[in-house]
């Protein structure tokens, strides 16, 4: 398939929420709690009204996706640019297409297609101020031979969902990032 086609194919924002079992109140929280500041406003100018789609692999039990997902969308509304979701799980030859690495099927992915369908951009799957961060909470784990690995892991995952949520400073990063990556569309 092509990517107009996965586009084509994709979930509305609407659709893509109301079949949502996990994050969904977090996801929307973030949605509603996030706002663009004065110089992301300016930075989105440039690729605003360029007819730019978006095709957003995702899963809503993914903590990267209720950060990423309402940044993105919140970012959209204000250039313009029509979103679509894609269940990464029912759809391994799309993903498959974007693995990190080469090797992990890490998701949110955003493809940006221009109208025709041709690839423009690709993001994800977390900002590079962020995945500095799970590496380093990473590091301070024990081995995973340890017994108490497992739950000490669980924490940190629940530290950093929490912090997700919170923390605008980290919202603001996730839009740097995008944007990074959105002004290089020519």
């Amino acid at each position: 398939m092509e990517l107009l086609d996965w586009f084509n194919k994709g979930l509305t924002t609407e659709e893509y929420t109301a079949g949502m079992k996990v994050n969904k109140e977090e996801m929307n929280k973030i949605y509603s709690e996030y706002s663009l500041s004065n110089e992301e406003k300016e930075k989105i100018q440039v690729i605003k009204n360029k007819g730019l789609k978006v095709i957003v692999i995702s899963e809503d039990w993914c903590g990267d996706a209720m950060l990423n997902n309402p940044i993105l969308l919140n970012l959209a509304d204000e250039a313009g640019i029509e979103v679509r979701f894609i269940l990464r799980d029912q759809n391994l030859e799309l993903i498959d297409q974007y693995l990190t690495n080469g090797t992990s099927r890490s998701i949110p992915i955003f493809i940006f297609i221009d109208q025709n369908g041709k690839e423009k951009a690709v993001w994800g799957p977390r900002a590079e101020m962020l995945q500095e961060l799970v590496t380093s909470e990473r590091s301070k784990l024990p081995d995973q031979e340890s017994p108490d690995f497992k739950d000490k892991q669980m924490e940190m995952y629940m530290q950093l969902r929490q912090r997700y949520q919170q923390e605008e400073e980290l919202w603001h990063t996730v839009a740097g990032s995008i944007l990074a990556v959105l002004s290089k569309i020519e």
